[in-house]
């Protein structure tokens, strides 16, 4: 290896710092020492080795091309890399590692802002994409063109550290060298994002996987590591058009033998099964919780708060306790494991939605499209809005449930309508955590005369008796199963969730136009933070029905006899 006077120490450092994402990215050790030279030392070389060159006519598929074209507006034009090092790139040098710059670094929420407001960022990405535009002001219909490009030059990658927000999907956009290398299943190279601690920048590196010798294309597999040949093709899609209409589009749900694996890998751990204990009626619970919210809400004279789980009565815990003791085509992304509408899309683009699995798993489910809409007085337009109910189930065998009869809404800012989707004021209405954004209160006893005036034939009472007639038949279909497929019945166990619909026009039977709930989500154990300040009363109300079955008093409908 050459040597290059470099401190071992350094070496070393930047070896333990990175070894974990060099070998998940599987960048061969003999290439380490290179690299650290040229990200400390910002070496550039790819230049002395590759070029751009246009692809000949008769090397370019005409059909594929074609279908490309009709899912992307750019320039027909067609380039690839090559090796013109005239003695060829040798896989076994050591320097045969390069770096390979990011033009854009964004958020997909903040893509079109900076599409519109970085100067010359249009410019360079219309350029790139082969997006026709000559102009000097940002236009709207350029950037949706731009915008649609991006599913075939974007690739992500996701910080480990940080907050929520930090950790974030993020994606970037390769500089004009590497958006140019293109696919192929039998590949040259390797590329790999990797983000440089010391510099705190990322780059992609890029090494070779044999000899190469000059004028030999330069590719990589933009489906490296997937051995299965569907899921292979449908993440090809954005760069190899595949006819799939032969595929079976139907969705069944998993067989027992999933549910027993996922119960077996969880090591989750079902109950015994208890008679439910009896209490007497003044007896003071011990409540053992972690939650600031509870201990600062829960103020009934029935519990008190405990440091020691061992001794509590109540354990009121995050995660699930295991000891016991019409044709649109608008779908929208959602992340597993993620709240508050981060890292959700919403997309009509299929290779935009292909490559969402590529950050963090997501739930893809369909977008409503024809959603009741409500007249914000401070804006000009009609806009979504959602509504939060929380539940509490205090049973399973008998199904014994109940809605906290306040509920909680929630606005966009922008009126709706089916374009712009990565407008998040326009298709979110979660504002509370977005800066710079207004929220829009209104109380629940002040939306439903609002809510009645504006749609007269339809009273709330019978909206809301259709809302807990769907909560009844999902908790019922989600309890028709013993764990680990459905919802585990054990007498001394309680759950609260938030659960969060829509309305959308629909039509019954007789073609008439009916208001019908849709579920968007449920929550288990939601943040109550706006309960509590508006209704302090809630966690007593909460305990009051869960531990001690008194409903009196307490604002709650059940529903389980709906």
């Amino acid at each position: 290896m050459e040597a290059r006077g470099e401190q071992p120490v350094e070496l070393q450092l930047f070896i333990d710092t990175h070894r974990a994402a060099l070998e998940s990215s599987g960048v061969p050790p003999l290439y380490w020492e290179s690299l650290h030279h040229k990200l400390a030392q910002e070496v550039f070389d790819a230049g002395e080795v590759f070029g751009i060159i246009q692809a000949e006519d008769d090397e370019v598929d005409e059909d594929a091309e074609q279908k490309k074209m009709t899912l992307n507006p750019g320039s027909p034009l067609v380039y690839k890399v090559i090796i013109t090092k005239e003695d060829g790139l040798q896989a076994s040098d050591p320097n045969s590692i390069f770096l390979i710059d990011h033009a854009w670094t964004y958020r997909m929420d903040q893509a079109r802002q900076q599409l519109w407001e970085v100067p010359g960022l249009l410019h360079r990405m219309a350029n790139l994409t082969g997006v026709d535009f000559h102009g000097e002001v940002p236009d709207d219909d350029v950037i949706d063109d731009v915008m649609a490009a991006m599913s075939r030059f974007s690739h992500t990658y996701q910080l480990s550290q940080g907050s929520a927000e930090e950790q974030v999907p993020i994606w970037y956009v390769m500089d004009e060298f590497g958006s140019q290398i293109q696919h192929s299943d039998e590949p040259t190279f390797r590329t790999a994002p990797f983000f440089y601690g010391p510099g705190q920048i990322a780059f992609n590196l890029l090494w070779p996987l044999r000899d190469l010798d000059h004028g030999d294309e330069v590719t990589w597999d933009h489906a490296h590591g997937e051995q299965n040949p569907l899921i292979r093709k449908c993440k090809l899609l954005p760069w190899e058009p595949a006819d799939l209409k032969e595929v079976n589009a139907n969705i069944s749900e998993p067989s027992d033998a999933y549910y027993r694996t996922v119960f077996a890998d969880n090591k989750e751990v079902l109950p015994l099964p208890i008679e439910a204990p009896v209490y007497q009626k003044d007896k003071i619970f011990k409540v053992y919780t972690e939650f600031k919210q509870v201990l600062e809400n829960l103020t009934s004279p029935r519990f008190v708060f405990t440091e020691n789980e061992k001794e509590a009565d109540i354990l009121y815990l995050y995660n699930h306790f295991k000891d016991y003791r019409g044709e649109d085509n608008h779908w929208i992304c959602k992340p597993w494991n993620l709240a508050r509408g981060l890292d959700t899309h919403i997309s009509n683009n299929l290779n935009c939605i292909i490559r969402q699995r590529e950050s963090t798993p997501k739930v893809v489910c369909k977008y409503i499209e024809n959603p009741v809409l409500f007249e914000r007085e401070d804006v000009e337009g009609l806009v979504k809005f959602d509504i939060r109910y929380i539940v509490l189930l205090r049973s399973v065998q008998p199904l014994q449930l109940y809605a906290y009869n306040v509920f909680w809404l929630r606005f966009s800012n922008k009126p709706f309508s089916l374009d712009h989707l990565d407008d998040y004021q326009k298709h979110f209405t979660v504002m509370n955590y977005v800066d710079d954004s207004r929220l829009k209160q209104v109380h629940y006893d002040e939306f439903i005369p609002m809510f009645e005036k504006q749609y007269p034939k339809y009273p709330w009472k019978k909206i809301e008796e259709e809302i807990h007639r769907t909560f009844v038949e999902l908790f019922q279909v989600a309890t028709a199963k013993p764990a680990p497929f459905g919802i585990c019945n054990y007498p001394s166990s309680r759950a609260i969730y938030a659960i969060d619909l829509m309305l959308k026009w629909d039509t019954d039977s007789d073609g008439k136009p009916i208001m019908q709930p849709q579920v968007l989500e449920v929550n288990f154990n939601p943040d109550c933070a706006r309960a509590c300040k508006y209704h302090p009363n809630f966690f007593n109300d909460v305990f009051h029905v869960l531990a001690l079955d008194e409903v009196a008093g307490c604002p709650v409908t059940r529903l389980s006899e709906c």
